[in-house]
């Protein structure tokens, strides 16, 4: 099938269409941008050029794809904004490419962007995100698969969220969140497992278990972080033993639990 365009839709000659794409009213779309078949774009969206977007996404009315990064070093170098399959992208939400020449901020298969969340330059995203209303992520931040972003979050650079993480509304995140731990507060902390979120997961009530040990080991074990992180590399569980990697290459540190 080919693409439905709606007569007011500006689509420069240089944009890659797919087919079965419909393009809403007053929406823009830039020279060498990439759109895959099935994409559903509405009225007044923006994508900017360098924009590669999957199959079969959905982008909501007013949202902006591929922006300049909002970097003051930026000097309109050529870099890219890599979108995967299957995402959906509410109202006013804003994606920007990187800043660095020939980098890119990439978004994975399957995310839900929810109204007027920002995700910045060189940010990298997983599988399966869900990313709530008006949450702000700054540049190189970086979500792993299938984590949790609540309303109104905050993020700073470089911080990293771990898989299936849960981050609770309104948190100011200057740290790393570890995976499976749900995060909140401001100063955010760690506050338990994410249970709820592993349970979706399909994880079954010994691997809950075992993660439940290891935020004991870490958290409250009395154990020095040395201690404690040597203790879960021994465990029989991957995912414990992925949460000591994570917490061991953290370079800004990570949320640590209440005293």
């Amino acid at each position: 099938m080919s693409a439905l365009i709606h007569p007011t839709a500006e689509i420069d000659p240089g944009a890659e269409l797919g087919s079965d794409v419909s393009v809403g009213p007053f929406t823009v779309i830039e020279a060498d941008v990439r759109i895959g078949d099935g994409c559903r774009i509405a009225a007044h969206a923006v994508i900017r050029r360098y924009t590669t977007l999957g199959p079969r996404c959905r982008v909501s009315e007013h949202v902006t794809l591929g922006g300049e990064p909002q970097d003051v070093s930026f000097r309109d170098q050529v870099s890219y904004l890599e979108i995967g399959a299957d995402n959906l992208i509410r109202e006013g939400s804003t994606i920007h490419r990187a800043t660095t020449a020939g980098g890119s901020t990439r978004i994975g298969v399957g995310n839900f962007l929810m109204v007027n969340c920002h995700i910045a330059h060189d940010c990298q995203i997983g599988d399966r995100v869900i990313i709530a209303n008006g949450a702000l992520l700054a540049g190189h931040v970086s979500v792993a698969d299938r984590a949790f972003i609540s309303g109104n979050v905050v993020i700073h650079q470089f911080a990293r969220v771990g898989t299936l993480a849960m981050v609770g509304g309104l948190a100011r995140i200057s740290q790393d969140c570890l995976p499976y731990m749900i995060t909140e507060g401001s100063p955010a902390s760690a506050r338990g497992l994410n249970n709820v979120g592993l349970r979706r997961a399909g994880f079954a009530a010994e691997r809950i278990r075992a993660l439940k040990q290891a935020y004991r080991t870490l958290f409250r074990s009395g154990r020095s972080l040395r201690e404690a992180l040597a203790e879960l590399e021994s465990s029989q569980s991957s995912e414990v033993r992925a949460l000591a990697a994570f917490a061991r290459s953290t370079k800004r540190g990570f949320t640590r639990g209440n005293p």
